[in-house]
């Protein structure tokens, strides 16, 4: 029997980041990162009251049921601020469970599937521009997959010039890193159904890896009716949270790859039966992840036992990240080294990295991001 949980902290860091640091009664110390971007203050306050009332001198031994009583024992449940809430700390206690056994996480969950995953890089910016030299630095220092936005904002129904724009931006990709290179293009939800289904279909030719959040979430119903635009893989789910929102989209069978993310979707717990639920669809899972060294080192437990993980999305340079970046909080940075466009497993206990938390608390503070809000010409708010 470990101790009890004794004490938490938190910590909004930069660039737009929240760390939960817990602590049980014999010194094991888990790590995790409950964040909704922009929305790090009401987190932390979900997180808070969570372990106020329900986990502080509890034992951190029993992580399913802990999950069950914080998703179930309120009356309202799921969505973005509740389930990133749950996601932290389940992270926390996983990494606790993972150091008092002294193994990885992913060895609790049955075992590697894989030695290692591979890793894409974000190139372009949120209004992608120098995308074709930036993939093509990219590419030489290593990345065999990259991942651009299709476009700025865009009218519900737009001009033929916004499809040529975003076809020539892909196209110039291609043309710059070949046909070995994989190009996820990141629809962010920016796009309406009738955009989609025009885009997708110009898009084609150059082959993209797959089309990310073609539409909105909320409009998940129409991704069949995308589908059957399009040979291009469908991917999304960012902006879903556990694994009744997923099983929509998987009875539909229009999606090709699910996106949760491990500091949205409930955390390990949950992506884990994500995962298992996508591999009976014949569903390959990239887990989400523009966020920091805590959510990117869950993701790889779970990409390690997932027989269907395709390919780890990571933040490092990410347009985000102006001032400070994913490996800047670890005191050993070398456990996210990548070589040859994959990284390595890490095999320290739990989540297999070692926190700075002198650095941590040195860079902690009122970190205020929140994300841009856009408009069409019009003055009318657009989709960012």
């Amino acid at each position: 029997m470990s101790g009890r949980i004794v004490d938490y902290e938190l910590y909004e860091v930069p660039p737009r980041w929240l760390f939960l640091r817990v602590e049980t009664s014999d010194g094991v110390v888990g790590w995790g990162e409950p964040v909704v971007e922009g929305r790090a203050h009401t987190v932390r306050t979900a997180v808070e009251e969570l372990l106020d009332t329900y986990l502080l001198g509890k034992s951190p031994d029993s992580i399913e049921d802990h999950w069950q009583t914080m998703y179930r024992g309120g009356f309202y449940r799921g969505g973005p601020v509740l389930m990133s809430a749950i996601a932290g700390i389940d992270q926390a206690l996983w990494d606790i469970k993972g150091k008092r056994f002294g193994a990885p996480v992913y060895d609790l969950l049955g075992g590697t599937t894989r030695d290692r995953i591979r890793v894409y890089q974000w190139v372009g910016g949120d209004r992608p521009n120098r995308v074709a030299d930036a993939a093509r630095e990219k590419v030489d220092a290593g990345f065999t997959a990259l991942k651009m936005n299709a476009t700025a904002e865009l009218r519900r129904v737009d001009s033929p010039a916004a499809i040529d724009e975003a076809v020539a931006r892909l196209a110039a990709v291609r043309d710059a890193v070949g046909n070995e290179v994989d190009i996820g293009v990141d629809f962010h939800g920016r796009v309406s159904k009738p955009m989609a289904k025009r885009l997708a279909k110009a898009l084609e030719p150059h082959e993209p890896m797959f089309i990310e959040e073609p539409v909105l979430p909320e409009h998940n119903d129409v991704l069949p009716e995308i589908a059957r635009h399009t040979t291009i893989p469908i991917a999304t789910g960012e902006r879903m949270f556990s694994r009744w929102d997923f099983k929509e989209v998987f009875r539909a069978g229009s999606v090709d790859v699910i996106q949760p993310d491990l500091s949205h979707a409930g955390g390990i717990t949950e992506v884990k039966k994500i995962a298992d639920m996508a591999e009976a669809y014949d569903v390959a899972m990239a887990p989400h992840c523009p966020l920091g060294p805590i959510a990117l080192a869950s993701c790889i437990q779970v990409d390690a036992v997932s027989p269907n993980a395709l390919i780890q999305e990571q933040s490092l340079d990410i347009h985000y990240n102006e001032t400070s970046d994913v490996l800047d909080y670890l005191a050993d940075a070398s456990v996210f080294e990548y070589r040859d466009g994959y990284v390595d497993l890490p095999d320290g206990p739990g989540l297999g990295i070692d926190i700075d938390e002198e650095h941590v608390r040195a860079k902690a503070g009122n970190v205020d991001w929140h994300n841009p809000v856009w408009r069409h010409e019009d003055g009318s708010v657009a989709e960012w």
